[in-house]
């Protein structure tokens, strides 16, 4: 038995981190089953999804196919060898092939709709090439036309990959999982297990994980207050905030980030210095950004994770860091708010999550919406989801055609994507 933690370009796994997650008896067994996938030089370029497919995804801006990429070790899996350098290569006829098992969570995800699925390899245990581009489809076709989606142009990117080169080289079983809150105990349980051979389990698992894993709310919330603790050091992490509450918020409403641990932007000093200097200030200014500048077209994941950041002038953005000052948080398109003062005015003691009320200046309640922790799920009204997909975006209407060229050398950046706001957000 082999087994590779599928964490595309980020960090390999502490042996504390596997032991939790895996149990102790596999993390002590002799030899050692785990496997570090290497993206850098452990991967294979197995095939293309058509440059049509990518054109559609993001509105005709980037016309190139989109590589489909594979750690070298599952590929060698195949059922059988295509080239022997001898005998002891070829596999007989009457030899079960390898079996291939990705074992995995479907839920909500920003960049591809819903987790999962042909996710696991293709970015799990793919290329940088591939995870960056994938992010930066995801980004550009609109994180509101993706999330909670379990079909959907960057989606059926991967899904032509496994078809026509996954499903008939390799004995590849999905087991997907659905996990939720018991509703009396509040403890984490299975929801759902499926397992199949094809994109209908992933289906079926994403059928159940929109109404688990979905928090639906009645109506669109003015203000929502959002806090983040210890674990949000930077708002390459903290803005799970935003891009968690974006499908909920009211247009020219307002979200509040309370964010005492925020010290930086970026989880590395290029990407942080990058995020300085574009900000996160909407589609059409990143992606102009990214033309002049080729730090940016060789950091597509810091292009996508800006544009995740912006709000698009929808709704506007306060952060209240307890480590960065005002000029810097002002600098890259947020609204800055003094933390001590939010604090006294949202008591994270007392409120709860969900609906809560306030009495404003004029002596009106006013309600608003507090979230003691975005990692916890997704939030959104019903009409996100009724809007025709169909509709052409912002983003296509303001590019008019252009083409984006997309550099070959691509970088590295840890941690997963974000959010931002925007440099005149409209009156609330």
């Amino acid at each position: 038995i082999q087994i590779i933690p599928a964490l595309g370009t980020h960090a390999p796994m502490t042996p504390s981190q596997i032991e939790l997650m895996f149990g102790k008896e596999l993390a002590a067994k002799s030899p050692d089953p785990f496997v570090v996938h290497n993206w850098r030089e452990d991967v294979v370029t197995i095939g293309h999804a058509p440059a049509e497919m990518v054109s559609k995804a993001t509105y005709g801006m980037v016309n190139e196919p989109w590589p489909a990429q594979l750690n070298k070790l599952v590929w060698e899996k195949r059922k059988r060898t295509q080239h022997p350098q001898n005998d002891g290569d070829r596999v007989r006829d009457d030899e079960p092939p390898p079996l291939v098992i990705s074992v995995g969570q479907v839920v909500p995800h920003e960049v591809l709709g819903m987790a999962n699925f042909n996710k696991n390899l293709f970015v799990g245990v793919g290329g940088l090439e591939a995870i960056n581009l994938s992010h930066f489809i995801g980004a550009v076709h609109g994180m509101e036309k993706l999330m909670g989606r379990g079909q959907n142009p960057l989606r059926s990117i991967l899904n032509y990959a496994s078809e026509n080169y996954l499903q008939d080289q390799l004995d590849l079983w999905y087991i997907l999982t659905v996990m939720g809150s018991n509703e009396d105990t509040g403890e984490v349980e299975m929801k759902g297990l499926y397992i199949g051979k094809d994109v209908q389990c992933y289906d079926l698992a994403c059928k159940l994980s929109l109404r688990v894993n979905f928090n639906l709310l009645p109506r669109a919330p003015k203000r929502m207050v959002v806090y983040l603790n210890e674990e949000y050091h930077s708002t390459w992490l903290g803005n799970k905030s935003i891009y968690r509450t974006r499908m909920a918020i009211r247009d020219g409403g307002e979200l509040i980030v309370l964010a005492p641990w925020v010290e930086t932007f970026g989880e590395d000093v290029r990407i942080d210095e990058l995020i300085r200097e574009v900000g996160y200030v909407g589609t059409p200014a990143i992606m102009k950004a990214m033309d002049e500048n080729e730090d940016l077209k060789n950091n597509l994941s810091a292009v996508a994770h800006l544009i995740h950041g912006s709000s698009e002038g929808r709704f506007s953005i306060t952060y209240c860091p307890g480590k960065l000052t005002r000029n810097e948080i002002e600098s890259v398109g947020f609204r800055y708010a003094e933390l001590s003062a939010m604090n006294q005015r949202y008591n994270i003691g007392t409120l709860k999550d969900g609906w809560n009320t306030e009495i404003n200046e004029k002596g009106e309640e006013e309600e608003f919406y507090y979230i003691s922790n975005p990692a916890l799920g997704l939030w959104a009204v019903p009409s996100r989801f009724e809007e025709d997909a169909s509709e052409t975006s912002h983003l296509a209407e303001k590019q008019n055609g252009t083409k984006t060229i997309i550099a070959g050398n691509q970088e590295a950046s840890g941690m997963s994507g974000g959010v931002g706001g925007w440099k005149k957000p409209p009156p609330t």
